[in-house]
């Protein structure tokens, strides 16, 4: 599988990801449940930080939870029980399954229509996938702030440059139809927070979104794409919507799709 991890596999990220999974679970993951006895694979689970809420919503279901990195699966496997992990390239998974789930994968994938037209051989027929990306594209807040603007566009080059896309949520029908699945429909899931809602401020705005923007920053500074003092005003300034008077708002795209 064609793919770079832009955010590293160092603690801090796998925190960010239990973060965010845990912040955004009731957001993400409503109206995905799976029947008992159902076949679910994952694909990419990662540190396992959206296995978790596939098997507190789909208990009776056999979950099968993939991934290429070694050491996401050590975390995953101590985050969660009764899941089967396996190390394995995306292209690599053969058997047949009812449900495909994928989070947070395409992102990071030079082929993303290949891989899901790969994932699609896995479904029986019938079956179903569920895919969820972001798009940083999408974000806006108060107050504006071209420098914190600045930094999000330098995440963005810094995973194109790795042969993914982070605005890949506008893509998912346009991909999913182009693998060849059917059925095929994409909701805006938006995640909105001011000092109203204390809780999304601080497990969205700051340790997801302005989290994952700074973990990129020696990267950007090093490679030229901008200067150091750019950079501490962009993510001061992130910090700065999580004040009292700041919002931020962002919107993550759930696509779902049958193969014929």
């Amino acid at each position: 599988m064609d793919t770079a991890y832009v955010h590293g596999y160092a603690e801090p990220e796998t925190r960010r990801l239990g973060d965010q999974a845990d912040t955004l679970a009731d957001l993400l993951h409503a109206g995905t449940a799976y029947p008992a006895g159902s076949r679910v694979l994952e694909a990419g689970c990662g540190v396992g930080a959206q296995t978790v809420h596939l098997v507190a919503r789909s208990p009776g279901a056999h979950l099968t939870a993939v991934d290429v990195s070694a050491a996401s699966l050590r975390e995953a496997k101590a985050r969660v029980r009764g899941v089967d992990f396996r190390q394995a390239d995306l292209f690599d998974l053969d058997g047949e399954y009812d449900h495909v789930f994928v989070c947070f994968v395409l992102e990071h994938l030079a082929e993303p229509k290949k891989a899901l037209a790969h994932l699609k051989t896995l479904l029986r027929p019938g079956g179903t996938i569920t895919v969820i990306e972001g798009d940083h594209g999408s974000a806006f807040f108060h107050p504006r702030s071209e420098h914190a603007q600045a930094a999000i566009d330098c995440l963005v080059r810094l995973q194109a440059d790795a042969g993914g896309d982070a605005l890949i949520g506008r893509r998912l029908h346009p991909l999913l139809t182009g693998a060849g699945f059917g059925d095929v429909g994409v909701a805006p899931r938006t995640v909105y927070a001011d000092a109203s809602r204390p809780a999304l401020v601080a497990g969205f705005t700051r340790d997801t979104f302005t989290a994952m923007v700074e973990g990129v920053g020696e990267t950007a500074v090093a490679r030229g794409l901008i200067t150091p003092d750019r950079w501490d005003r962009g993510v001061a300034d992130l910090h700065r919507t999580t004040r009292e008077d700041g919002t931020f708002c962002y919107t993550f795209f759930k696509a779902t799709g049958s193969r014929p």
